[in-house]
């Protein structure tokens, strides 16, 4: 109904009352004379007006019980009553739902009519148009005793195919155009960001980025095409940097609306160019020196390479389980943001006495450790890892592991060290430490640093 019939409607309904009041009016006057004439002329002249004024209390109060008792919506019934308790005690779940629907009208209404026929509530709906039908990305809010099954088969019911179905939680509440944009943001202010925005952007997923030469400066592979390449469940796409990112997942298949933002996201990076957060702090280790804990990247390389020369072999065997003189080979990887995250601790001098890694490693995320030999055993290690663990924790990592050799008992020392549950496995002199990132142990990078007796 529009404004204008609104306002015509209440303008009549006015006319009709006001013309019923004053013939209400003049009715009054004219028995108010004949009452009056009444009882002047009449012998029983103060018994009628007794009478009168009784009938006109009686009446007065019967108007009021009436208004008080129909005057309002009548109150629910026993009935209704309990099915609103019902349904306001009643659990729900929320769901991640896709399904893929025919291109005609009607397709959409006739599968939104069979879910609501199930009592399922659609929260928000995202359609990824295809050559020969359309995919739809529901969010839902089913109650609590309707099980996958039976919403998989009321969405057959209404005409879905390929459905698949996941549980979802509040994070999922936000709208696609307003996480679209949250994720640019984080991207444009932190290169190291581009993995996991991705992750984000497009759920469970594994993504692998690949540099496009070998150590020994070999190409890996053929290069991708400009717009990238869009596999069912695989996507690949070319990283700024020169080599590439594939990004994959067991299902649903990926989308052209999805490859699409993944490669929006990727082109935003590659226009910003390298980019880390400027933010540093400054720390008094427990024998009073100062020490300058910030990001790394590419730009730290010449200062990486002088802190690897000063090194002594034994502490670059066990942070690369390798050849010595390749050290230096694994620093451009280690150092550039496309890979994970790197900091840096520097002295009041500007020398780099410490680097800490975290790299993203497909679905896994690994910590690693280089400090100068002169400055072991200070708790420089110990605060590097620390705020790495937080960093991944942010992340929303379920774990992060350390690779090192077994007599190795510094870094052993600082994972025990982080308070979290730990798991352990040797192989052939090699120690992998995985620790499980939990909310109630997550360390906080503003915790004091660690006691001097730690090894690193």
């Amino acid at each position: 109904m529009t404004h204008q019939t609104c306002a015509h409607t209440l303008r009549r309904h006015h006319w009709r009352r006001d013309l019923v009041e004053l013939a209400a009016l003049f009715t009054a006057v004219a028995v108010a004379d004949a009452i009056a004439n009444t009882i002047a002329h009449g012998p029983d002249g103060p018994v009628l007006l007794i009478a009168s004024a009784t009938a006109l209390l009686g009446t007065a109060a019967f108007h009021t019980w009436w208004a008080r008792r129909h005057g309002h919506a009548p109150p629910p019934t026993a009935t209704d009553t309990g099915a609103t308790a019902d349904t306001s005690r009643e659990e729900t779940t929320l769901w991640r739902m896709r399904t893929t629907v025919r291109d005609v009208p009607g397709s959409l209404a006739a599968l939104c009519g069979e879910l609501a026929r199930h009592r399922v509530d659609i929260l928000t709906l995202q359609t990824h148009p295809l050559g020969d039908g359309t995919v739809d990305e529901f969010l839902l809010r089913t109650p609590g005793g309707l099980q996958p099954a039976e919403l998989t088969r009321a969405v057959a019911d209404g005409g879905g195919s390929g459905t698949w179905l996941e549980r979802a939680d509040t994070h999922d509440l936000v709208d696609a155009p307003t996480r679209v944009l949250n994720l640019a943001t984080r991207t444009a202010l932190d290169a190291a960001e581009l993995p996991l925005a991705l992750r984000q952007l497009l759920g469970r997923c594994t993504i692998h980025s690949l540099p496009a030469t070998t150590l020994g400066g070999r190409p890996l592979g053929r290069p991708l095409p400009v717009e990238g390449v869009l596999e069912e469940t695989v996507m690949r796409l070319r990283d700024p940097s020169g080599g590439s990112i594939t990004i994959e997942r067991p299902h649903p298949p990926f989308t052209p609306t999805e490859f699409a933002r993944a490669r929006a996201l990727v082109e935003l990076d590659a226009r910003l160019g390298p980019r880390v957060p400027h933010r540093h702090d400054t720390l008094t280790l427990p024998e009073g020196n100062e020490i300058t804990v910030r990001r790394a990247d590419t730009a730290d390389l010449a200062a990486a390479r002088a802190m690897h020369e000063r090194c002594s072999t034994r502490t670059l065997e066990q942070r690369y389980h390798g050849p010595v003189g390749d050290a230096d080979r694994y620093l451009d990887h280690l150092l550039s943001p496309r890979y994970g995250r790197t900091l840096a601790a520097y002295t009041p001098s500007g020398r780099l006495v410490a680097l800490g890694h975290l790299l993203w490693d497909g679905d896994e995320t690994e910590v690693a450790l280089l400090v100068e030999d002169e400055w072991q055993r200070r708790g420089v290690g110990s605060e590097l890892l620390r705020r790495l663990v937080a960093m991944a924790a942010e992340a929303d990592c379920a774990h992060v592991y350390a690779v090192t050799r077994s007599a190795n008992t510094g870094m052993v020392a600082a994972m025990r060290g982080l308070g979290l549950p730990l798991d352990y496995q040797i192989e052939e002199g090699t120690l992998v430490i995985t620790a499980r990132l939990t909310p109630a142990a997550e360390p906080a990078a503003t915790d004091p640093l660690p006691a001097p007796h730690s090894r690193h």
